[in-house]
């Protein structure tokens, strides 16, 4: 019922109202003639409280974006920056009218998240726009990494999560911590948002690729007399593309229909409440107090890289909002001490406490404060208390470690090599050695072209220059060659002549491992030269 309908609505139950207030007397001279009267407030105002109950059932209050049962529908209803139609937004929102599924398949990874991240925007009065940049950013992905080093749903860069408090060590990554990363990314749009005096697509393009480069394209225009809106800069095309693209989402989640494309209904009610254990846990025993599954429990909680939670902290776990009591519960009645498994390691000769710490995936830093070394000298026959995991590590499936072994074993186009770094090792250096793009050789290794290689590192290639794993010389030289078979020839003696493994000899050149070669046969091999055994 519309405002005007309702106002004709009450008048009309008012006169109804005032009618049935006539005495008989006054009906029974109402053919006299009858003096104006004067009707008070007090007169009018008694009926109309009576009446207001029957109106508000037949015409209920409007729902509030915080009531409705969709919360897709919760951020619609919010929506509040400009939408203009130009190619640019165009042209984006056509690819995700081409492509609903994505929509489905982005609302239901980040569907456990939304809730949390739409009430942290509300509480500081941003644009419910912002709700939308994890799609934009990596899909709402916590375990996303890029080219350009930023990790997490939020993309963060290094620089960028040390600046707004994301500690980042072996243990923990702040930049892919949901709850953490959240309230980062929202320091740092406010910040933007203030640094460029109002401007939200300022803000969000500098979000993109910072500050500097937005403000020095602003200065150019400005300079050079002309405008210095968003759609007016000079900017990268990934950054040109960027805000079009959170627009163009924009526009498709407030007008649905307009569009022909459904957004998945999901739950306007909160699902995650942030716990503090105040003290390290074992990911596989607080899964446990919970009664939910390891990976469930590791998928809501992916800032943390290893089997347990940081020993300095963050101690705080994202947990579902059914089960959290428990867990509590039983947590209150668990001592820190019990919170992790403990092994009584003697120290053998050799040992040191890099070695040590590697081997039970710990650290040298927890190893020292857990035992009060002070320095990193220590005796052979001698004892030290470790904490390590309660589970075999291949059953903490969404650690660092075993994401990384997952994403090194995936097929590829090409053989597959082992490369162990050495001194002087970098990326592009690697990459002319085997005849590969270096961009490439860190995907493979999940890391980023520019990030900083360790001696000893293990890195998966794979290379056209098929053979067997390699020691990572550095003054290797590949070579494809033709070998003639000799008599006494054995597929054993040909690979360790040219240090080669049998089941790769036998792959290249299709050869039945229980027939003999032949003398004079023609074998393809694919060796490093230094390395060939006279």
């Amino acid at each position: 019922m519309s405002r005007f309908t309702l106002s004709v609505f009450l008048s009309s139950a008012l006169v109804l109202l005032s009618g049935c207030s006539l005495t008989q007397q006054e009906s029974q001279t109402a053919t006299e003639q009858v003096q104006p009267t004067k009707v008070t407030t007090q007169a009018v105002t008694k009926p109309v409280q009576q009446l207001l109950p029957i109106v508000e059932k037949i015409v209920p209050k409007p729902l509030t974006p915080q009531q409705v049962d969709n919360l897709w529908l919760r951020v619609a209803m919010q929506l509040e920056l400009k939408q203009p139609i130009n190619k640019q937004i165009i042209a984006q929102r056509k690819w995700y009218l081409k492509h609903p599924n994505y929509i489905n398949r982005v609302s239901k990874r980040g569907q456990p998240y939304l809730h949390l991240i739409v009430s942290e925007i509300e509480k500081r009065g941003l644009p419910l726009e912002l709700a939308l940049l994890p799609i934009v950013e990596s899909a709402f992905d916590p375990f996303a990494y890029s080219h350009g080093r930023a990790s997490g749903m939020w993309q963060i860069i290094p620089g960028t999560g040390t600046r707004f408090g994301l500690a980042q060590n072996w243990w923990y990554d702040g930049r892919r911590d949901v709850y953490a990363s959240t309230n980062a990314a929202l320091d740092y749009l406010e910040y933007l948002h203030k640094y460029f005096k109002g401007d939200w697509l300022h803000a969000i393009a500098a979000y993109n690729s910072g500050e500097g480069r937005v403000g020095r394209a602003i200065k150019k225009n400005r300079k050079a007399g002309k405008p210095t809106d968003f759609w007016s800069l000079k900017l990268p095309k990934e950054t040109k593309d960027y805000v079009p693209r959170l627009l163009a989402l924009a526009q498709i989640l407030k007008d649905p229909q307009q569009f022909d494309i459904t957004w998945p209904n999901i739950a306007n009610e909160a699902k995650l409440i942030l716990v503090d254990t105040k003290s390290q846990i074992d990911l596989a025993f607080a899964a446990k107090l919970a009664d939910i599954e390891l990976n469930e429990l590791h998928r809501l909680n992916p800032g943390f890289n290893r089997w347990a939670t940081d020993p300095n902290g963050s101690h705080q776990l994202l947990l579902p909002l059914d089960k959290a009591g428990q867990f509590a519960t039983a947590l209150s009645k668990t001592k820190a001490s019990d919170r992790v498994s403990w092994v009584r390691y003697k120290i053998k000769n050799g040992d040191n406490l890099g070695v040590i710490a590697k081997r039970h995936q710990t650290t040298v830093a927890v190893i020292q404060d857990v035992n009060d070394i002070k320095s990193s000298s220590i005796r052979a026959g001698k004892f030290l208390l470790i904490p390590v995991a309660t589970k075999d590590l291949s059953a903490y499936k969404l650690s660092a470690q075993s994401r990384l072994a997952k994403k090194q074993s995936q097929p590829r186009k090409g053989s597959k090599r082992t490369h162990i770094v050495k001194s002087g090792d970098n990326f592009w250096d690697i990459g002319r050695k085997y005849q590969v793009n270096h961009k490439s050789i860190a995907k493979w290794n999940g890391m980023a072209p520019k990030d900083t290689l360790r001696l000893g590192q293990k890195l998966v290639i794979w290379t056209k220059l098929a053979g067997a794993k390699t020691s990572g010389n550095a003054n290797a030289i590949m070579r494809n060659i033709t070998y003639k078979v000799r008599s006494g020839d054995s597929i054993a003696r040909i690979a360790q002549k040219f240090s080669l493994k049998m089941t790769d000899v036998i792959r290249w050149n299709s050869l039945n491992k229980k027939k003999y070669l032949q003398p004079g046969q023609s074998l393809k091999l694919y060796v490093d030269v230094t390395r060939i055994n006279s």
